[in-house]
């Protein structure tokens, strides 16, 4: 799969890193998701994770609701020998997310994933603690350097207003829910990250449906074309869409090797200012509404 310039998109990725909101480094763009990897098995789970770590996919990013720890061990195993290339992202539960009961979490996380330090921890998403606690449960863990930064899933813009007050900054990352067919976290949560240093990280890239890729709609006609004149995918242009916004990270969960190849060679896609505006014509953010989460 070439463009004009003889690039194939598959076994020449080009290796995109950018900041990683207030953490001062600079991270894979295109990452990988490990939610339900567990499915799969554990050895071809191991080979995909390793594969793209080889691709340059080196944005790992899992959490202790995951087939119950089960990814977080499979990523651990995946990353033995080469934690220095990663930069490692996990979650703890909101249930756990109590100053004492985060770093309790924490420690469990780091036992399963076979590492010392975690590079960044999010709080899966708002529960019954006091954000002020979960706060102090993280500053805690990062006085001792068994995290590096930390961040949160799946908040709307009051939260992430009081997350920053609670803690005196903005969190290092938020991560969403944004793909092509969902745009809502373009209309407030996007620009209030990109304002505030935060790295927006995408979740669910690619959706939850193949139709779109494949289907006869008007708008999957307007994806195939863009990808056909760029000589890339499909998937490849709905990822580098949103790649388009300098503090967006994403992290898509490959089926399969090619897939991974796949996803690290979305950077390479050089969308025109034409192409975005078809882009966003077909595939519309709709009105402002609630944040969207799975």
């Amino acid at each position: 799969m070439n463009d004009s310039n003889g690039l194939n998109f598959r076994s020449a990725p080009r290796r995109d890193t950018r900041p990683f909101g207030r953490s001062g480094r600079a991270v894979a763009a295109v990452g990988q998701g490990t939610w339900k990897i567990e499915e799969r098995g554990e050895s071809a789970a191991v080979d995909a994770l390793r594969r793209g770590l080889d691709l340059g996919l080196t944005h790992i990013d899992t959490a202790e609701l995951y087939g119950s720890g089960e990814a977080e061990r499979i990523v651990g195993k995946a990353i033995q020998g080469r934690r220095d290339q990663v930069f490692l992202v996990s979650k703890v539960l909101p249930t756990n997310a109590s100053e004492r009961g985060a770093r309790k979490a924490c420690e469990a996380t780091l036992a399963r994933l076979g590492t010392d330090h975690l590079d960044c921890y999010l709080l899966h998403w708002r529960g019954r603690h006091a954000l002020a606690d979960t706060i102090a449960g993280f500053e805690r863990l990062q006085q001792d350097g068994k995290i590096l930064s930390w961040g949160v899933s799946n908040f709307d813009v009051d939260d992430l207003d009081e997350v920053t007050a609670v803690a005196g900054a903005p969190p290092c990352c938020n991560q969403v829910l944004y793909h092509l067919q969902e745009r809502a976290i373009e209309h407030r949560v996007l620009p209030w990250c990109t304002a505030n240093g935060t790295a927006l990280v995408a979740y669910t890239p690619l959706g939850q449906s193949t139709a779109v890729y494949d289907g006869g709609t008007d708008a999957s006609r307007t994806l195939r074309e863009i990808a056909a004149a760029h000589g890339a995918t499909p998937r490849q242009v709905a990822l580098r869409f949103l790649l388009e916004a300098p503090s967006v990270f994403v992290i898509p969960k490959a089926a399969n090797v090619e897939h991974l190849a796949e996803n690290a060679g979305s950077p390479n896609v050089a969308l025109t200012g034409a192409d975005l505006q078809r882009l966003d014509a077909a595939f519309s953010r709709g009105p402002q509404r609630p944040l969207p989460m799975l």
